[in-house]
């Protein structure tokens, strides 16, 4: 009884620190020094998933903390397809109904081998990145609990014991289950004060980033291409089978796939530094990276591909791409490159290709983004056209 009253105490006192925050950093900070109270840990996190970017930001560290790490980094930041299971594991946990729930992660390695994740509801296989972490670290164990806000992952919250501690178990993975949802409601308050500024520039129902946000990011890639030759490149999805999903499965099922795409789209974005993951409106999507090889763009693009038609809904997707660092011409627009990866998009589609459509590459691409429609009607009214 005595634990349990214990515990209780801990929620509440985490519900007040949090309420009583009047800041961002005030309300992460005591998300992280409630919970690791709580759990009597010595170390905690909490960390977002900025999906339009792949990657999991860590907004604050509290308690012990290792070598470089610091209480409010300014750039502490992990692709996710390092950690696979936020993106992959979690969501098909609460696709079917219910909230996905904390799990243990070990630094010894469990009977047999492995990845140290055997313990409390850990991802099958567990995340090879995060034990690596443990170990280098110095650090025992860890719990990992989902912070999901309005029905989608917001983040973790992450609360690690050091080496020798007693490891975490079962009854401490629930618990920080209702830690993390105490965390969403306190968040809930700090989103409100963003709410304005990230709806500008941000794709309501999958997360991603929107248009407006891609015409900027374009503009701004265009003009360091111009000024030092970064490279620039450009992919256009179109997810194949929406509307057949729509029409025969309701819309409220299209949407699902959307965001299943999306959440794909935001994984393979993180294989590219700093790419911009975006949904374009309908069922297109695109991918602007600058820096990274054309070849690497490419293969990322592959890979998209690939997990897109491995999806349980839709028809896999039509990718074209476009890039800087293929021979497409001087880029002396943000449209014209648009227009190449547009066109490289519909050939794509036109071909049912499996693989994507790369400018530059395949002449027909060129001649098709260059010529004039052939009617007024004519499907290829590419972005940037007027």
């Amino acid at each position: 009884m005595g634990g349990q009253d214990a515990r209780l105490r801990a929620v509440v006192s985490l519900a007040q620190a949090m309420a009583a925050a009047h800041t961002p950093r005030e309300s992460w900070r005591a998300a992280a020094l409630g919970a690791r109270d709580a759990l009597g840990g010595n170390f905690a996190a909490l960390s977002v998933w900025e999906r339009e970017l792949g990657l999991l930001r860590v907004l604050v560290n509290e308690g012990e903390r290792a070598y470089g790490e610091e209480e409010f980094p300014e750039d502490e930041t992990y692709p996710v397809h390092q950690f696979p299971e936020i993106t992959e594991f979690l969501h098909e946990r609460w696709a079917g109904g219910g909230e996905p729930n904390a799990w243990v992660e070990t630094a010894a390695e469990p009977p047999g081998g492995g990845a140290g994740s055997d313990r409390a509801g850990a991802p099958p296989g567990g995340s090879r990145g995060r034990v690596a972490a443990l170990r280098r670290r110095g650090r025992g164990c860890c719990v990992v609990a989902p912070i999901v806000m309005h029905g989608r992952a917001w983040g973790e919250l992450y609360v690690a014991r050091p080496v020798g501690a007693p490891v975490f178990d079962a009854a401490d993975a629930d618990f920080a289950t209702v830690l993390a949802s105490v965390v969403a409601a306190g968040l809930v308050q700090t989103e409100r004060l963003e709410e304005v500024r990230r709806l500008a520039f941000t794709d309501p129902l999958t997360g991603l980033a929107n248009r407006r946000a891609v015409d900027m990011r374009l503009d701004e890639a265009v003009e360091r291409h111009r000024a030092d030759g970064a490279v620039v490149s450009l992919v256009v999805c179109d997810l194949n089978g929406l509307k057949r999903v729509n029409d025969t499965l309701g819309h409220a099922v299209g949407d699902r796939l959307l965001e299943r795409f999306g959440s794909v789209l935001s994984l393979c974005g993180a294989m590219l530094p700093g790419a911009l993951a975006a949904r374009l409106g309908g069922d297109e999507f695109c991918l602007l990276a600058v820096g990274p090889s054309a070849d690497e763009v490419v293969a990322v693009s592959d890979e998209l591909c690939l997990r897109a038609g491995e999806l349980e809904l839709g028809e896999g997707v039509a990718c074209g791409v476009a890039s800087t660092g293929d021979p497409i011409g001087p880029m002396r627009s943000a449209r014209r490159l648009f227009r190449l990866a547009d066109a490289a998009q519909y050939r794509a589609k036109a071909a049912r290709s499996a693989k994507p459509v790369v400018a530059g590459r395949d002449g027909a691409v060129l001649r098709l983004a260059d010529a004039p429609p052939s009617a007024p009607h004519d499907r290829r009214r590419f972005r940037g056209r007027g």
